[in-house]
């Protein structure tokens, strides 16, 4: 990957580049209520840059499957005293949010990266194009609140391909530093899509942008194998892996020096094609 500048940090990413999850929300489904607290969230923080992170991706709101929207105050009331005392210049931090005021606030505070989780806000990509900040774009198949009542596809890559690829011109015309898709692992998918999906990545490989993944401990691994949150550290390791051995730029992880380790054992022992 190339130098990036985003919203005015300049940062040299290597391939891959690890997200590090932080929510500050009380309900998210894997670690809710673990980094509510500021100054637990901004220790977490430095922790996972010190493990191998190079992002932070900070949410104050959940999407597990049956959440209910958060009031944009709310949600800036849980993400700005964590972004306030976080550096601006030593890492890319990343604001998970389908809100513009929200992301408005946190790019006016240093962040460097719109994560757009709604499926391509058309306010969200002009926000990323005036503030010259990268940009995250994800599919998703209905909204948090019923994305998971019954997810139905032809085709699922080819789909979630054609989402993307509809989506190329308003990206490529704003001239943003940098773009990732994120398939949606988990959005609005059965067990067989996310499959199907994961399996078929390199079908999403555009000169456009990048690929993200974010399969981290999600209930798919529980259907294929029975494990509990707590226990889906080894199904996780092994979709990163296999995600970044087939291009993925960025992989978006809870458990990050897991992570770091087992795609540094895998590029050795398998170095994928793409560098």
């Amino acid at each position: 990957m190339p130098d990036l500048q985003c919203n005015g940090l300049r940062v040299d990413l290597r391939f891959p580049a690890i997200m590090g999850i932080l929510n500050a929300t009380p309900d998210s489904f894997s670690d809710g209520g673990l980094y509510f607290d500021p100054a637990q969230a901004v220790e977490r923080a430095h922790r996972m840059i010190e493990e191998g992170a190079s992002i932070i991706d900070l949410g104050g709101e959940s999407t597990r499957p049956g959440s209910q929207p958060v009031p944009v105050k709310e949600e800036l009331s849980r993400v700005m005293p964590i972004l306030q005392a976080l550096p601006k210049d030593r890492f890319l931090i990343s604001i998970d949010s389908r809100n513009r005021e929200t992301q408005q606030a946190a790019l006016d505070e240093g962040a460097h990266l719109v994560n757009d989780v709604s499926g391509g806000n058309e306010s969200l990509l002009d926000l990323a194009e005036e503030r010259q900040a990268g940009l995250v774009l994800m599919h998703a198949q209905g909204d948090p609140r019923n994305m998971q009542d019954d997810p139905s596809y032809g085709n699922v890559v080819e789909e979630v391909k054609a989402f993307f690829d509809s989506k190329k011109d308003a990206m490529e015309r704003r001239n943003l530093p940098k773009v990732w898709i994120d398939p949606g692992i988990g959005f609005g998918k059965t067990l067989e899509h996310n499959l199907e999906l994961m399996q078929n990545l390199e079908q999403l490989m555009d000169p456009a942008w990048g690929v993200l993944i974010g399969a981290s401990r999600k209930s798919w691994i529980e259907k294929l194998t029975g494990a509990a949150i707590e226990e889906r550290l080894p199904g996780s390791l092994v979709a990163a892996v296999h995600a970044v051995a087939q291009g993925t730029e960025v992989i978006r992880t809870h458990d990050v020096l897991e992570t770091a380790q087992a795609i540094k054992v895998g590029l050795a022992l398998t170095p994928p094609s793409k560098t």
